[in-house]
C-alpha cells in the first residue's frame, strides 16, 4: 500500500510511535488521517499542526464505542478508511503477581483495542474487497519481555491476532500487518527506565519513532505481513525456532546480566 490519496487512522497516535507515522502518513500524501488518543489535548495539537489533511479525536481504545465512534467521525470527515492502524498499548513492568485488575487492563489495552479495532473497520473493507490492518505489537510478541508478564502474554496474543485476521480474511481484499519493534525511544520506555523489562530493550540499542515509521512505510508499501525495524528480531526467532531450550537458556542468562545491572545502580 502507498499512502497518497488514502485515509488512515492510527489509535495512540499523539505519542510515540503514533505520532511517528501520522505525522509520515501525512507527508506521503495521504488524504487523511485521524490522530486517535486518550491524551484529547495532545490529539488535538498534533492535528492542528498536521494540517487540514487530520483530525484529533480522543478516545480509550479499550472501549469498543470509542473506537466505533472515531471511526464514524473519521468517515464522516475524510470517507472510507483505507487503513486501520491499531498502535495503543501499555506496560506493566510486573510478572505473574500483577492484580487482576492490571492484567485485565493490559489485556483490554494490548489485545481487546485490536479486536475492536478490527470489528469496527472490517465490514465496509469487506464490503469494497479491500482494506489495510496494521498493528503495533512488539519484538516481545514473538519472542518475550523479561520483567514483565503481562506484556510479554498480550503482545504475543497480540500477534496471534493479526495472524488469524491474514489467514481468514487475506482472500477477501484486506491486507495484514504487524509491526513488532524492539527498544523504541517512546514516553513508555523512558517512563519504565530503571526496570528489569526496560533495560533489557535498552541494552539492545534504541531506535527512534521516527526510524519505525520508515520501516512501517516501507512495510506497508511491500505488504509484508511482520514489519521488524529491528532486524535482528528475525535472527533471534530463528535461534528460537530452531533450538528453543538453548534460546530459553540464553534468556536466562541476559536475565540474571540485567537484573544484576538494575541492582547495582
Amino acid at each position: 500500500m502507498r499512502l497518497e490519496g488514502k485515509v488512515a487512522l492510527v489509535t495512540g497516535g499523539a505519542h510515540g510511535i503514533g505520532r511517528a507515522l501520522c505525522e509520515r502518513f501525512v507527508a506521503e500524501g495521504a488524504a487523511g488521517v485521524a490522530v486517535v488518543d486518550l491524551d484529547a489535548k495532545a490529539s488535538l495539537e498534533l492535528a492542528r499542526a498536521l494540517g487540514d489533511r487530520a483530525i484529533g479525536l480522543a478516545a480509550d481504545v479499550a472501549r469498543e464505542a470509542d473506537v466505533r465512534s472515531a471511526v464514524a467521525v473519521t468517515e464522516e470527515r475524510f470517507g472510507p478508511i483505507d487503513l486501520m492502524v491499531s498502535n495503543a498499548g501499555i506496560g506493566t513492568g510486573q510478572g505473574v503477581e500483577a492484580p487482576t485488575e492490571v492484567w485485565q487492563r493490559i489485556w483490554d489495552v494490548n489485545v481487546m483495542a485490536h479486536v475492536h479495532a478490527a470489528n469496527a473497520v472490517l465490514p465496509q473493507m469487506l464490503e469494497r474487497g479491500e482494506g489495510y490492518l496494521l498493528s503495533t505489537a512488539s519484538a516481545a510478541g514473538l519472542l518475550t519481555q523479561i520483567g514483565d508478564a503481562p506484556y510479554s502474554v498480550t503482545k504475543a496474543a497480540a500477534v496471534a491476532l493479526a495472524e488469524w485476521l491474514a489467514v481468514t480474511y487475506g482472500d477477501a481484499g484486506i491486507k495484514v500487518s504487524c509491526l513488532c519493534p524492539q527498544g523504541v525511544d517512546t514516553d513508555l520506555v523512558r517512563s519504565g527506565a530503571g526496570s528489569a523489562a526496560i533495560e533489557t530493550v535498552v541494552a539492545q540499542g534504541l531506535l527512534t519513532p521516527e526510524q519505525v515509521a520508515d520501516a512501517v512505510v516501507e512495510g506497508l508499501a511491500e505488504e509484508r505481513f511482520l514489519i521488524l525495524p529491528h532486524p535482528e528480531v528475525q535472527q533471534y526467532r530463528e535461534r528460537k525456532a530452531g533450538d528453543p531450550d538453548r534460546w530459553l537458556a540464553g534468556m536466562r542468562k541476559l536475565q540474571r546480566r540485567i537484573r544484576g545491572t538494575v541492582g547495582d545502580a
